[in-house]
């Protein structure tokens, strides 16, 4: 009887422990009323629902793209849900359009209290399709995207001991995944990035973010860049992009990311299948591996005749033709309209650089 008492002492611990800390989580929850926010890649998928849902939240705006198309028409949305938004274009791989950017922000509102590193691209395909230009403008985007926007509001922050700076990185960026090369790697030292700077910055009171998403139902696969076997490489995400099971509501994701923002979280995965992953290869790497290669060579298009070719999801869509994958993407497509991802700006498609906030 003895060591069934201690278990229940153990449970009753360990749950006393969760309400603990979920309590003191909730007490350090900031008001986020009256606050500016910088969004980069704001103007649609992920990025246009967190900016939609930080303007909830009594939120000022500024979100930016390279599309000015893009960005007059979910600034005028903004507009009509009674947003204070300022959106800009720029292009957050060029460091000093970057710096223009947080500048003309600044001067507008004064100041940039929390800032979300949003604007991602991604590239589908075999390692043997991709050229050496689709790992720098991953890196490009996903790296030096991050970096630089940080870089330039932080003077600020710390000269008033407070800010936020949220990072969108990706499962990617815990577990490389085949067929996603150039987008893992820009992850993967994204997500180093962010980790480091937490630990920095804490004693100079600003909290620092790093959300995990894995597929989101944003609609974005229409904008993802697909190479090799262009039209299998597609399908194949866009099915994962809006599977239930797979992948997870993006409207519920923009609420969970806000929350942790608010909460200043050091870390929040979303979704089960994303945390699973996450987990397993924390304890088997070696196993999770193996376990990819196993289904790259079996799931994955193969690498027969894979040029260096590629094109945009929305592109490959209308060249199928195909009444059964309409129908049965159609919740994809219903979410791209929602959250603007489609139609979309048809051009910028040099290498890839096609933005999108697909996960």
């Amino acid at each position: 009887m003895g060591w069934k008492a201690d278990r229940q002492v153990a449970l009753a611990a360990a749950g006393l422990g969760l309400v603990g800390r979920e309590l003191f989580a909730r007490s350090r929850e900031a008001d986020l009323r009256g606050q500016v926010v910088l969004i980069t890649g704001g103007s649609r998928g992920l990025g246009y629902l967190l900016a939609r849902e930080l303007s909830r939240q009594g939120c000022r705006l500024v979100i930016c793209a390279r599309d000015q198309l893009e960005l007059e028409r979910a600034r005028a949305d903004f507009e009509r849900q009674g947003a204070e938004i300022l959106a800009l274009p720029c292009d957050v791989a060029d460091r000093e359009a970057v710096e223009r950017l947080v500048a003309e922000a600044t001067t507008r509102f004064g100041r940039i209290d929390i800032l979300v590193n949003n604007a991602g691209i991604i590239q589908v395909g075999p390692l043997q399709s991709m050229t050496l230009g689709d790992f720098q403008a991953a890196m490009d985007v996903m790296y030096w995207g991050v970096v630089y926007p940080t870089l330039a509001v932080l003077p600020q922050m710390q000269a008033r001991k407070s800010g936020r700076i949220v990072n969108i990185t990706s499962i990617g960026g815990k577990v490389s995944v085949p067929h996603l090369v150039p987008y893992s790697c820009a992850k993967f030292a994204a997500v180093g990035f962010s980790e480091g700077l937490r630990a920095e910055l804490a004693r100079d009171g600003i909290a620092v973010t790093t959300i995990v998403p894995g597929l989101m139902r944003t609609g974005s696969h229409l904008n993802a860049y697909a190479k090799g076997q262009q039209e299998g490489e597609f399908v194949r995400f866009a099915l994962a992009a809006w599977l239930p099971l797979v992948s997870m509501d993006a409207e519920r994701a923009a609420r969970q990311i806000v929350e942790a923002t608010r909460r200043g979280q050091a870390e929040r995965i979303l979704s089960a299948p994303a945390n699973l992953m996450a987990r397993f290869q924390g304890l088997f790497p070696g196993a999770t591996a193996d376990l990819l290669g196993l289904i790259n060579r079996l799931l994955l298009p193969s690498t027969d005749g894979a040029g260096t070719a590629g094109a945009r999801g929305m592109e490959i869509e209308q060249r199928l033709q195909s009444p059964l994958f309409e129908r049965v993407t159609g919740w994809g497509r219903s979410a791209a309209r929602r959250f603007h991802e489609y139609p979309g700006p048809v051009g910028a498609a040099a290498n890839g650089r096609t933005e999108t906030t697909a996960r």
